[in-house]
């Protein structure tokens, strides 16, 4: 399955790959270090704490969130490494096609993009759970629900309505609950307070106006206090922040699935999050292969000018994801579509890089 050039070339494509992204990563650690230092004194977090609840968290984020660009550039390292010593010419003299070369770094990609695909799916949200929470809890404001007139679909027919929701005590002001059939309104409670009560696990909703609709007649009924159990939680008054980071691909999409079906509106982050998560490995192999055909080739500005030129088109691409994420919270082409973006363009730049590539 793998050849001795499958071998030798997946070696060094690995194996650049690691170096660039521990190098990278741990440049970067510093700096975050050195930007929230401030933030980890005020909470008199020890060093040890930091390193076990944050950053063991934080570099596996980082250097999933850099792979894209870090193994364009690694490939092109490689790949200029490799032309600069007349490998390449030496591999193609011995009738191996260039083909047969690119299809060794496809190995190399394919392997790497299966690997990042089961990080982002099922592993990386793991440890994003801990390093979210870490950062709300040590290092970003406190938060309070600001939002007003929240409205909730809890199941068919049924829907709920808050003016304000005090997220620190868990209490809801001007709770209103309607039942539909249709577009026939049957009842509406109407009550000044709801509090979450966490012992029982149910909410707690004060005196209330029952209003019931039957046979074109309304009756009106005062209610006394009672317990009562809402497919609504405290948890949907909870901090949002890089909350699609933190779901596994089960989680993603059951919670894409529930939110729709509470007639939740902009969930553009959560459906990007979602299509990149299945883009991120295409791209993967994807840039490996355009940066094949952009550096295989002996240049005359030497192996520093084709690494330069990874960086700009790496930037390209960054330039195309942005682009995309775009176009998905506008609304204007469907997710996928935009999602795909990146890989479509890079995809036309590679094809038109590897027809006019010397073999």
């Amino acid at each position: 399955m793998f050849k001795t050039l499958d071998r030798y070339i997946i070696k060094k494509y690995l194996g650049t790959f690691i170096y660039v992204v521990c190098a990278l990563v741990t440049v970067i650690c510093f700096i975050d270090f050195a930007e929230k230092n401030d933030d980890f004194a005020d909470g008199n977090l020890s060093y040890f704490f930091v390193f076990k609840e944050y950053y063991l968290n934080y570099i596996p984020y980082l250097a999933n969130f850099l792979s894209p660009l870090l193994v364009f550039v690694s490939t092109i390292i490689v790949a200029a490494n490799m032309a600069s010593h007349s490998e390449v010419i030496a591999i193609l003299s011995t009738r191996i096609s260039y083909k047969r070369m690119l299809f060794s770094f496809f190995k190399g990609g394919v392997i790497l993009a299966v690997f990042v695909f089961i990080m982002v799916g099922w592993i990386l949200p793991n440890a994003n759970k801990k390093r979210v929470a870490f950062e709300i809890e040590y290092v970003n404001s406190k938060f309070n629900y600001k939002f007003r007139n929240t409205h909730i679909k809890l199941e068919k027919g049924l829907y709920a309505y808050i003016d304000k929701y005090n997220s620190d005590q868990d209490i809801g002001y001007q709770f209103t609950l309607e039942r539909v059939e249709g577009s026939t309104l049957l009842e509406k409670v109407k009550s000044n307070r709801i509090v979450w009560d966490s012992t029982k696990a149910v909410w707690h909703l004060d005196p209330y106006f029952l209003r019931t609709y039957k046979d074109g007649k309304e009756s009106i009924a005062w209610m006394p206090a009672k317990d009562t159990v809402l497919n609504m939680y405290p948890k949907d008054f909870r901090s949002m922040y890089r909350k699609q980071e933190t779901l596994t691909l089960p989680e993603l999409n059951d919670y894409i699935e529930e939110q729709r079906e509470r007639g939740a509106e902009n969930l553009g982050i959560f459906v990007t999050e979602l299509y990149e998560r299945f883009t991120y490995p295409f791209a993967i192999i994807l840039l490996t292969l355009v940066a094949v055909t952009v550096s295989s080739r002996k240049s005359r500005e030497g192996t520093g000018f084709q690494i330069f030129l990874g960086f700009i088109l790496a930037f390209v691409y960054l330039f195309f994801v942005i682009v995309g994420r775009g176009f998905i919270e506008s609304e204007v082409i469907h997710p996928l579509i935009s999602a795909w973006i990146p890989n479509i363009a890079f995809g036309i730049l590679g094809y038109i890089l590897y027809l006019r590539t010397p073999k």
